[in-house]
């Protein structure tokens, strides 16, 4: 049975390290019988992570507080209450969570750092793309530097939560996440997207939490491996502040 790596439990949640491949929830097809998404066929039940922990944790309740795409790996809350539930989910839709990613491409951005503000929209495909428009957008600032020769590392910080939000922030820049084909990335082993640290201004206190970045083949290369464990911590980057008129 999969294991999920616990980096953080106490009496009110938990934050795992998910695993690349692990969906939020589990997958069920319009006859009921559950499937595997990722090969289109019926192949009996596939746990979503809540069905997972569950079991592993052997416990009754878990609520998520957010989510990540299947692909992407990392930092993910989940709270043992809804009372808590409620109150970190407070947190995300006030944007007083702070979330940072690391992400890696194998094209150089036409920027080395910025921010990216625009609005999102859905496309046939399962696609988002950016707008020029700015009436609820999607706001994404980032640090770039290189991981090896050919390779570019990101340091991310999403101020709002869109589906695919980086994703399509990075294409917009120039460089597609690796792994990310529905996007125009290089194809490889796995989406190279992880959510890499979490802070929670819970009322109990302050949680903060880092996932190791440690899956996958390009990660696990020693010049790559270092450009991460290199890496300062997220907060002490010089992020810029976001503009007045989008904090309201």
């Amino acid at each position: 049975m999969l294991h999920i790596p616990i980096l953080v439990e106490n009496a009110d949640l938990i934050v795992v390290n998910k695993p690349v491949g692990v969906a939020m929830h589990d997958a069920v097809d319009d006859t009921g019988v559950k499937k595997d998404p990722t090969k289109g066929i019926k192949a009996g039940r596939v746990d979503g992570i809540v069905t997972v922990l569950k079991k592993q944790l052997a416990v009754k309740e878990l609520h998520l507080c957010h989510r990540l795409d299947t692909g992407t790996s990392g930092c993910l809350c989940l709270a043992k209450n809804a009372t808590v539930a409620a109150e970190i989910g407070e947190l995300f839709s006030s944007r007083r969570v702070s979330k940072y990613y690391l992400a890696l491409s194998s094209n150089k951005p036409k920027k080395k750092q910025g921010m990216i503000i625009g609005d999102m929209k859905n496309r046939r495909g399962g696609q988002r793309i950016l707008l020029k428009t700015q009436e609820s957008p999607a706001i994404t600032q980032f640090f770039s530097s290189a991981a090896r020769s050919g390779t570019r590392g990101f340091v991310v910080k999403p101020h709002s939560g869109k589906t695919h939000q980086i994703r399509v922030a990075l294409k917009s820049v120039g460089a597609p996440i690796l792994g990310d084909t529905l996007y125009g990335g290089a194809a490889s082993d796995r989406l190279y997207l992880h959510a890499w640290h979490l802070r929670l201004p819970l009322s109990k206190g302050e949680l903060s939490v880092t996932a190791p970045f440690d899956a996958g083949e390009v990660i696990s290369q020693e010049d790559v491996h270092t450009w991460v464990e290199a890496l300062n911590a997220p907060d002490t980057y010089p992020w810029p502040s976001i503009p007045a008129r989008f904090l309201t």
